[in-house]
């Protein structure tokens, strides 16, 4: 069985010169960036950007071409559950028979061995990740069974269980409604304030530029990382987006988000 790393230093996320793709097609280019222990970050671009390719990577799923990516000053995978990723909904089959209590107790599996079963910890664990989500009344409930909103609080106390020091989530407000996205960042935002790292893709960028403190504006490579002030500039949205995309959505962002100084 493969010896636990114990972690010392922080769990701050450093890509040095990332490159990752597959199928012979390299869809990052040259990630270099550090995301610090406890921040809460928006991941925006567009559609074929890279975004789930970068979540994929950081969890093992995607080999790295190039590059290398540390968290806690250690090569992914070496702390085994030190990332949680909930990919997008459309990735999972809801209608498999399986209970919420079961699929809350899967994020316990990379504290385990490969044949081990649940001990009392492990349910105690998933247990309290569904009170700390609100859903201890659906332990018991198939996952065919629940509303979008309440898939959502289900992934989220799978993620929580699994006490990871980095949280990612691949879209996790496509087709949700308005009250299922507040009550998603909230939880987020609970999360965080418990030094859990956040790092949400998203398409809606009012939504990053109110939400979060940090915004990662990507396009097969980093076309600004820092305060939505600082990367929702005309110059910045045009390299992501195109001139349509901007003359459509842009001005309206930046005057929101960095409204131009009063003079006098």
């Amino acid at each position: 069985m493969k010896e636990k790393f114990i972690p010392t230093e922080p769990a701050h996320l450093t890509l040095e010169h990332v490159q990752v793709g597959y199928n012979g097609k390299t869809i990052l280019h040259d990630l270099t960036f550090t995301v610090h222990e406890g921040s809460m970050i928006a991941i925006v671009g567009p559609n074929g950007a890279g975004k789930s390719t970068l979540f994929k990577a950081l969890v093992g799923l995607l080999p790295l071409q190039a590059g290398t990516a540390l968290i806690h000053c250690q090569p992914i995978g070496a702390f085994q559950g030190c990332v949680a990723y909930v990919p997008q909904r459309a990735e999972f089959d809801a209608g498999f028979p399986v209970s919420v209590l079961d699929v809350v107790l899967m994020g316990r599996y990379s504290r385990m061995g490969w044949l081990d079963f649940p001990g009392k910890a492990d349910l105690e664990i998933a247990h309290s990740s569904l009170q700390e989500m609100g859903i201890t009344d659906l332990a018991q409930r198939s996952l065919r069974d629940l509303s979008g909103g309440q898939l959502q609080r289900v992934f989220l106390a799978r993620a929580l269980a699994q006490q990871p020091h980095i949280l990612l989530l691949d879209e996790p407000f496509n087709g949700v409604d308005m009250s299922t996205q507040e009550t998603t960042l909230q939880l987020l935002e609970k999360m965080n304030a418990q030094g859990i790292t956040i790092m949400v893709s998203t398409h809606d960028l009012n939504m990053a530029a109110s939400k979060f403190e940090q915004v990662l504006l990507l396009n097969g490579r980093v076309i600004a990382f820092g305060s939505p002030q600082d990367v929702f500039t005309p110059h910045h949205l045009r390299q992501a987006f195109g001139e349509q995309m901007f003359l459509m959505n842009g001005a309206a962002l930046i005057d929101e988000c960095c409204p131009p100084a009063v003079e006098g």
